[in-house]
């Protein structure tokens, strides 16, 4: 059993982490290194000091009683699955791989630019062409919790690429990380350096059986709903790295260029959860304005501020009400610098008796649900932002979105399922 583990960024030691398999929870100690660099990597709750670092209030928490700097880097629903049935093929138990090891088997291979030392992954990360479709099936397989998947010789190679690169993108949707040329649409596993002609994307899988979240499964036209929604959000202004729908038969993965690769090299990335310790799965727990402050902390530009408030509109009137501490990051740069980085996970997300999707999940105003048009101008106001800017943007925002089924048509969803969605919307109406 590993307890220790160290992380580093760009190549350098930041810092030491130990658990203590008494309490469950993990140390954290910054190196001399980062300390001396003056660059902080978690300014809001473990900003550079000599100090160890304990939170023992994260043990019953979505953190595992894991520090938010790192917290991000573990495995979530559907990488842990497949990890599971990794160790189930060892005859060992979930419970006997712990967080340090947990941690340490994303390695090199986690979003942002945090990296792990011991590297504890069971395969070596290999230039290999990837097949879609029947990553899917596999990814189905261990969903649906198969007591027996028979693993071929073809069938194990796919497993084998599942576990390097669908255990470390995060999120609870089946998900892999590739490199894709989108001249010979050609797709190559993602944890390598990239070839000529390559770039770096992810791909949320279709086709994938027991796939969702929030103890729902997706329906059906999932990957469409959320390709017509990202093309409605740039048409609203809301900044996102490129998307693209990979169709393979009757499956539509979707995919989005990864914007922690620049140029082929790491950025440095931490969720809004992560920098502020906020628990994702607890409802009304963090606010859209406490959210802004935290920007202001960071650094960011007015633009981004105004580009943060711009989403929370569209979230609201697009009703994508999985808007989790988790489904917003930051992006830092070499020099300590942070940006917001762009929008993602952004499609309908409403389920009225959900716990989770029945309301937003971020305070505007102090309220989940049954926002006015004042709600979200004296949301604004709060961010530092003129009252005539918040209703033109709101105004901005509305207009594209009483279109959506111009873009859903032009996906190819099925005229069904848009009037679903649009009935929702339009009795949303501010």
């Amino acid at each position: 059993m590993t307890t220790t583990g160290i992380v580093k960024l760009w190549g350098t030691l930041i810092g030491v982490f130990h658990l203590d398999t008494t309490t469950g929870y993990l140390s954290f100690e910054y190196s001399d290194e980062i300390i001396t660099s003056g660059i902080e990597v978690s300014p809001i709750m473990m900003p550079l000091s000599k100090r160890v670092y304990e939170f023992p209030e994260l043990i019953k928490t979505s953190f595992n009683g894991v520090p938010g700097l790192i917290a991000d880097s573990l495995p979530d629903k559907f990488g842990n699955a497949v990890i599971d049935k990794w160790l189930d093929e060892q005859g060992r138990l979930p419970d006997s791989f712990n967080v340090v090891e947990r941690l340490c088997y994303t390695g090199k291979r986690g979003m942002g630019a945090l990296e792990y030392e011991p590297d504890h992954s069971e395969y070596k990360d290999i230039d290999e062409p990837v097949d879609m479709s029947k990553m899917s099936n596999f990814a189905s397989a261990i969903l649906r919790e198969k007591e027996c998947i028979f693993l071929s010789s073809e069938s194990d190679i796919t497993y084998k690429q599942l576990l390097k690169l669908g255990t470390s993108a995060g999120g609870a949707r089946a998900k892999a990380i590739i490199a894709y040329n989108p001249t010979t649409k050609e797709i190559r596993s993602g944890q390598v350096d990239l070839s000529k002609g390559f770039e770096y994307w992810l791909v949320k899988l279709d086709g994938v059986s027991k796939n969702g979240d929030h103890n729902l499964e997706d329906v059906p036209e999932y990957t469409l709903i959320e390709f017509s929604y990202y093309k409605m959000a740039l048409e609203a202004g809301i900044i996102m790295s490129e998307c693209q729908l990979l169709s393979e038969g009757h499956m539509n993965h979707f995919m989005t260029r990864r914007f922690d690769r620049l140029d082929g090299t790491k950025v440095h990335m931490q969720s809004l959860g992560a920098l502020t310790h906020t628990d994702y799965n607890i409802p009304g727990l963090h606010s859209y304005e406490r959210a802004a402050l935290i920007g202001r902390q960071l650094g960011l530009a007015s633009s981004d501020i105004e580009q943060f408030f711009r989403r929370m509109v569209f979230n609201v009137i697009a009703i994508n009400q999985d808007d989790h501490v988790k489904n917003f990051s930051f992006l830092m740069d070499r020099k300590g610098s942070w940006s917001l980085s762009p929008a993602y996970d952004i499609t309908f997300a409403y389920s009225p008796g959900n716990r989770w999707l029945k309301a937003h999940q971020m305070t505007i105003n102090g309220k989940l649900s049954d926002f006015t048009m004042e709600d979200l101008v004296t949301c604004g106001l709060k961010m530092d932002l003129r009252a005539p800017k918040c209703k033109k943007i709101i105004e901005e925002v509305r207009s594209v979105v009483m279109n959506f089924q111009n873009f859903a048509r032009s996906v190819g969803i099925r005229e069904k399922t848009i009037e679903t969605i649009e009935s929702v919307i339009q009795s949303r109406k501010l």
